[in-house]
């Protein structure tokens, strides 16, 4: 286990830290001085990118190693971290905001539409905040929030909704959408980080945490409709645009569906998903008929952002690791609750996975908390800021608020901790 004897690097490093969480706070408040004072608006806006903080202050960490060791000390530790998960994501994000896939989805959503009785936009919304976040379980978490979003924005935060209304969809979603991954052992960040080592399967995850998870997902949809049934009612869904455009060919839908698999079934192979990716990006090129424009910077900005997450997060297990196994299994289901607000959950669970001889009380508390407070910050899981990436746009001076998105996924998340801790 890790000393509490920390070095003057890592102090240094959990300070940036601190202060990159107090940024990522502070977003909104860096968007509002762009508005307010255009002399500068250029770095205010810089600083109110929520998806540059981890990486801009990662990129002050590597200075400061450079400064208080070495160059070749800071290019050894840099090299040693894992960054596979923020290169999937940019991968899945992109390819699956791909036209083919995005058409498809969208058709799948409005035949499951007409099974749900209600008027105007209920049975998409429902659907969108219930069955898309669960379908993450399959296509990955990234995946699925990419096309929940790219939904959402179309047919819903793209009309005249109310900020009341955004806060309380991402709230929900958010923490849905960590949830949901965990009908399966390879679709949520925290639990692939344990899944090999503790011998968690399908069945397992199925089991102990999947349709509890459905539970709470179908409660939080269930409930956030009706809170807004009134407005929902009113508001009707948008016209698909692909109906009055260039249709997909079925043989090019299905040639992205493959690649897509392909991505998700090598999700721990960089060589193989990122070569997946290439092949793809040639087919897109190809066929620019039947394109919309790639997230390309939007994936980017997401992959930057949970790459600084794991340079500084690398220098946080001197504290981490003592803070999580000296508590009881019950303290440890809330404190990763909490912890995950601060920290990507999968992290903590990734810290948890390095000790021997946890009772299979304290694994189950650790990832049950682990993933049920991954919605209630932009940081508390991998896919957060594929949404908030998508979805900031249509928010007031083009920033979701880290304290609405805070209040907004506190029931949600309550609904999952009594799931998870009583069912």
């Amino acid at each position: 286990m890790t000393s509490l004897n920390p070095t003057t690097l890592q102090i240094i490093a959990a300070t940036l830290f601190a202060v990159a969480i107090i940024h990522t706070f502070s977003t909104k408040y860096f968007e509002h001085l762009a508005h307010t004072r255009p002399a500068h608006s250029g770095l205010w806006h810089l600083l109110g990118e929520v998806e540059i903080v981890f990486g801009f202050w990662a990129l002050v960490l590597a200075a400061t190693m450079v400064v208080v060791e070495s160059t070749e000390s800071m290019k050894a530790y840099v090299s040693s971290r894992d960054f596979t998960e923020p290169l999937f994501t940019f991968v899945s994000m992109v390819v699956a905001a791909s036209k083919p896939i995005l058409q498809t989805a969208k058709r799948l959503v409005e035949l499951l539409a007409k099974l749900i009785p209600g008027a105007g936009g209920i049975p998409t919304y429902f659907i969108v905040m219930t069955l898309v976040p669960l379908l993450g379980s399959f296509i990955t978490e990234p995946a699925a929030m990419t096309l929940a979003a790219l939904i959402l924005a179309e047919q819903f935060f793209s009309r005249n909704i109310t900020a009341k209304f955004k806060y309380a969809t991402i709230g929900v979603l958010f923490v849905n959408i960590s949830i949901g991954g965990t009908l399966t052992a390879y679709a949520a960040p925290p639990v692939l980080m344990v899944a090999g080592t503790w011998n968690w399967d399908t069945v397992f995850m199925l089991t102990n945490f999947g349709w509890k998870a459905a539970v709470a997902v179908f409660v939080n949809g269930l409930a956030v409709t009706l809170l807004f049934a009134k407005e929902l009612t009113n508001l009707q869904t948008a016209k698909n645009p692909d109906a009055e455009t260039l249709s997909v060919p079925m043989p090019l839908i299905i040639v992205h569906i493959t690649i897509l698999t392909g991505i998700i079934l090598f999700t721990h192979y960089p060589p193989v998903f990122i070569g997946l990716f290439m092949l793809f990006m040639g087919i897109a090129t190809a066929y620019p008929a039947h394109q919309d424009q790639l997230i390309l910077r939007e994936g980017l900005l997401v992959a930057f952002f949970l790459g600084g997450l794991v340079v500084l997060g690398g220098q946080q297990q001197w504290w981490l690791q003592p803070l999580l196994v000296n508590m009881s299994s019950d303290a440890v289901f809330f404190g990763a609750t909490a912890l995950t607000a601060i920290t990507d959950n999968a992290a903590l669970t990734y810290l948890g996975s390095l000790v021997e001889g946890l009772s299979d009380e304290f694994k189950y508390s650790l990832v049950a908390g682990a993933v049920t407070g991954g919605g209630l910050t932009i940081i508390a899981n991998a896919p957060n800021p594929a949404g908030v990436a998508i979805l900031r746009r249509y928010f007031d001076e083009g920033s979701v608020s880290p304290a609405g998105l805070l209040v907004s996924a506190l029931l949600p998340t309550l609904v999952a901790l009594l799931a998870f801790r009583y069912l």
